[in-house]
């Protein structure tokens, strides 16, 4: 049987691979090259730049090919046994769909875990790097931009010691706005000191509007108004905005923490939730293309490598389309956390109809 599962293996990772430089190509000319070529004709953006930004820009666009490509090789190498009649061959032999299954069943498992970490370790990372080669050597930003949702954080010895949030930053007055600080003494949050906005005048921050809040045991024993105080920060907006970070450059750890922080501050976190969400249901769409696709390569006439390829296009436009009705449901509806799910129940569903069916023929 070893034998068996390296034929069917080595089968799947070439028509895998294949998968992957293939949508790739498909992703980098609708898109990528396009958008390279603007930074170029607009902003001059140089050899160097441009060859970065393409490496840069390819792990996020290798994680959506990964399910794209279980797809394409579930219904290609299966279309192909079948066409062969080899799946025949095999059945005769007293060999059962289900274990002619495994290989492909358990490669679907290992490239969606492997997709998962290669979302959380790489692709926040790239993201990070190709918005900093844009943003800080293409287009040469002179200023800080306009943001919502300013995080500072200061960390000692791995305990924070103050927690700074801002509603928002307004890049033409220099301001941030709706600003919250937090102070921590041992891990407990001691005092909390909420203003109006902060203004960056003669390098430094100063806080207008505010109150005080002292906390004891958990409860507020103390409070202070004041009018205008300094914020104790130096770093000057520029740096503060090169700090923060868009949901898809960040880890699900920070994404995480970045939630806790906006809801402790009563601001909608939905978003950010599915954002979260999705780092894990996307990896596992592998898993689920494989479920859906082995069974379909199956059917008669599936041997047509054009056909293979064409039914993947449209599983696929499906599947993202289930996706983005679930982000609107989960905005409006049901909570992120079950709403991403659906796209995946859905399809783990009709695989493993499809599966049951073929098994019984």
């Amino acid at each position: 049987m070893r034998i068996l599962d390296r034929y069917i293996l080595k089968e799947i990772l070439v028509a895998f691979l294949f998968g992957i430089f293939a949508f790739s190509a498909v992703f980098i000319g609708s898109g990528t090259l396009f958008r390279i070529a603007q930074y170029v004709t607009q902003y001059g953006a140089s050899f160097s730049s441009v060859i970065r930004l393409f490496i840069y820009s390819m792990p996020a666009i290798m994680l959506w090919t990964f399910p794209m490509s279980m797809l394409l090789a579930s219904l290609l190498v299966f279309g192909k046994l079948s066409g062969a009649s080899e799946i025949t061959a095999m059945k005769s032999c007293g060999i059962s769909l289900y274990r002619i299954m495994r290989p492909i069943i358990v490669m679907g498992i290992v490239v969606s875990i492997f997709a998962i970490a290669f979302n959380e370790y790489v692709v926040p990372w790239a993201n990070q790097a190709y918005a900093d080669v844009v943003n800080y050597e293409i287009k040469n930003s002179a200023s800080p931009q306009s943001r919502e949702h300013i995080i500072l954080k200061e960390i000692k010895d791995g305990n924070i010691q103050r927690l700074i949030y801002a509603r928002r930053y307004d890049a033409e007055k220099n301001r941030m706005e709706w600003v919250s600080m937090q102070d921590f003494e041992d891990g407990k949050l001691v005092r909390v000191e909420n203003a109006d906005y902060a203004d960056w005048t003669n390098n430094e921050w100063l806080l207008h509007n505010g109150v005080i809040y002292s906390i004891a045991d958990g409860e507020m024993s103390h409070t202070m108004h004041f009018d205008t105080q300094k914020l104790p920060i130096q770093e000057s907006p520029d740096n503060i905005i090169r700090e923060q970070k868009k949901p898809e450059e960040m880890t699900m750890k920070e994404l995480g923490a970045q939630i806790k922080i906006m809801r402790g501050q009563y601001v909608d976190t939905t978003d950010l939730e599915i954002e979260l969400y999705q780092r894990i249901t996307v990896p596992m769409a592998s898993f689920i293309f494989t479920l859906i696709g082995a069974p379909l390569g199956l059917q008669p006439n599936r041997n047509s490598s054009s056909i293979g390829f064409g039914l993947s296009i449209i599983i696929i436009f499906i599947y993202y389309t289930l996706m983005t009705i679930a982000g609107v449901v989960g905005r409006v509806g049901i909570p992120p956390a079950y709403a991403v799910w659906l796209p995946n129940l859905i399809g783990a569903a009709i695989g493993c109809y499809l599966i049951r069916k073929a098994g019984r023929i």
